[in-house]
């Protein structure tokens, strides 16, 4: 009877708590399909989910389990305020400078019968009732066709708004698009500034603590970002041993890198770019053509 209260109290949260602000959520949520699987992104949580056509049993999650480091003694919990037959396992891993890299797992059996994968990465935060609520959504097919943008980059919906790229760019990841020549950005939408301002922090020391290159110089500098006044870091970054050389081979030396956390439409992003010190610079921006689509550099004296 216990258990019975519980999950009622947590699809009565459910409804009221998430059911009613998908709007919000699908606001914020980027997501592209590639091959039967998709990729998510929101809040900063990088979110993959897969269906394997085969039923659910620990035989045929171990199968597709090996990538993700997960052995038989891992599956021996399962997630009870999920209906549906499932496991669930949950790993952290401890990173550079405070940083820890969260991964859940959740294998469901879906209506079809068949096997569900849904995994969630993040750094240093973890939320499972958003995990079970966004599974929910995943099992009743509820992930409208709004937030999927095209694996064929012709244009891309950074935040609420279209930005026209041409044929010229591709997605790195979700909310991750590269265009040879004009600069990369990653970015992710967040419902509150904290969130948004931890994001890029974190980010920053993951790059700032990879083993293949340095920071040469670090700074914070005044930008316009999507009309805003906000401040932003920006690092100067090389590369040592062999990446060195490969990145040399390809004319490039340097790499500049700007984090940047601003409100946009009512919302909050976090947001980092970098470009090559070859690309070409808009002289009215200061920055090469992808990342003048969203930011400025504001002169001090301005």
């Amino acid at each position: 009877m216990k258990k019975g209260v519980v999950v009622l109290l947590f699809y009565l949260s459910y409804s009221y708590c998430f059911g009613q602000g998908n709007d919000q959520l699908f606001s914020r949520l980027q997501a592209i399909s590639n091959k039967g699987t998709n990729f998510y992104n929101i809040d900063g949580i990088e979110i993959t989910s897969t269906i394997i056509n085969q039923g659910i049993s620990k035989k045929n999650i171990l199968k597709g389990a090996k990538k993700y480091g997960i052995k038989e003694e891992d599956l021996g919990v399962s997630d009870s305020l999920i209906l549906q037959p499932n496991f669930y396992v949950f790993k952290s891993e401890p990173g550079p400078d405070g940083i820890t890299q969260m991964t859940s797992y959740y294998f469901v059996e879906n209506s079809d019968k068949m096997l569900m994968t849904v995994t969630f990465a993040s750094l240093n935060k973890k939320d499972r009732f958003f995990e079970r609520s966004f599974v929910q959504l995943l099992l009743n097919k509820s992930i409208p066709d709004s937030v999927y943008q095209s694996l064929q980059i012709d244009s891309i919906n950074f935040a609420g708004r279209k930005i026209a790229l041409g044929n010229q760019c591709y997605w790195m990841g979700v909310g991750n698009t590269q265009c040879p020549g004009h600069g990369q950005m990653s970015w992710s939408v967040h419902k509150d500034e904290l969130e948004a301002r931890e994001d890029v922090l974190n980010r920053y020391k993951v790059i700032k603590a990879k083993k293949n290159g340095r920071v040469l110089s670090e700074d914070t500098v005044n930008v316009v970002f999507e009309g805003t006044e906000v401040r932003a870091k920006k690092i100067i970054y090389d590369f040592k041993g062999l990446t060195s050389a490969l990145v040399r081979m390809s004319g490039g030396q340097t790499l500049t890198v700007y984090f940047v956390n601003a409100p946009v439409r009512n919302q909050y992003v976090s947001c980092v770019m970098s470009f090559w010190n070859n690309d070409k610079v808009n002289p009215e921006t200061g920055l090469p053509g992808l990342l003048s689509q969203v930011m400025k550099l504001k002169s001090e004296t301005n």
